[in-house]
């Protein structure tokens, strides 16, 4: 199976299956997919996407983002949950000294804190099997889409190690993410050094100090257990197939 679905415009899009499980099962291939922006979609590319027969997207920005940008194009069930409530202030919160992991994991921790409304309803959302196959996004498909990736791998029993490499691999998109801002920015130095990057530390530090992804998700969240077990019933293989 393929991890990295290549498109002309997006640059992040990939397949989270295939991952073992704590319980001897594995992720289902072509049920859960994470991306950066679908707007950019068109032509070629938008044929590929709609090959996988997506049903469901679930669209993490914020609704000035989507005005700004543009969405998805018709056609799957749309979910707008907007999980981030604080806008990025690097001038202020990015300090050199911490590095680039720790601001990521920062904020990672405001949208765990902030969003709980919208992170619960993108899992119910994907814990409908009916809605398969889902693509969550952001912008980039690294930092809003990494921590509910991170939610639902952890939620079905994924090591922590295989999570934070997943998140990891937006890495290998981190040129092309540079190469556009360059372009849109033409003779302007790249703002920061965090700009398209995904240190693994970032979710490590992300995942440590958040605490059991499954207490979490019940207690601040308030899934119900019916949810994460919708999850793993139709994210995993049986262990016999």
């Amino acid at each position: 199976m393929i991890r990295h679905i290549e498109f002309a415009r997006l640059h992040n899009f990939r397949d989270v299956g295939g991952y073992a499980t704590d319980g001897g099962r594995e992720v289902r291939w072509q049920r859960l997919y994470r991306a950066d922006s679908l707007h950019w979609l068109a032509g070629d590319d938008l044929a590929r996407f709609h090959a996988l027969g997506v049903r469901t997207v679930i669209d993490l920005r914020h609704p000035e983002e989507i005005k700004r940008r543009g969405r998805a194009p018709q056609g799957p069930n749309y979910h707008n949950f907007s999980v981030e409530h604080r806008f990025w202030n690097i001038k202020d919160d990015f300090h050199p000294e911490k590095g680039v992991a720790r601001f990521f994991a920062d904020r990672y921790h405001e949208v765990a804190q902030d969003g709980v409304v919208e992170l619960r309803s993108a899992l119910e959302v994907i814990a409908e099997e009916e809605n398969a196959p889902v693509v969550i996004h952001c912008a980039a498909g690294k930092d809003r889409t990494g921590v509910l990736a991170a939610l639902v791998l952890r939620l079905l029993g994924v090591a922590e190690e295989d999570v934070i490499a997943d998140y990891a691999l937006t890495g290998l998109a981190t040129p092309r993410f540079i190469a556009y801002w360059e372009e849109e920015h033409p003779g302007e130095p790249v703002p920061w050094p965090g700009l398209g990057q995904a240190p693994a530390d970032a979710m490590r530090m992300f995942l440590a100090e958040l605490g059991p992804v499954r207490d979490y998700c019940v207690k601040m969240l308030g899934v119900d257990e019916q949810v994460i077990s919708a999850l793993q019933n139709h994210l995993l293989k049986n262990p016999d197939t």
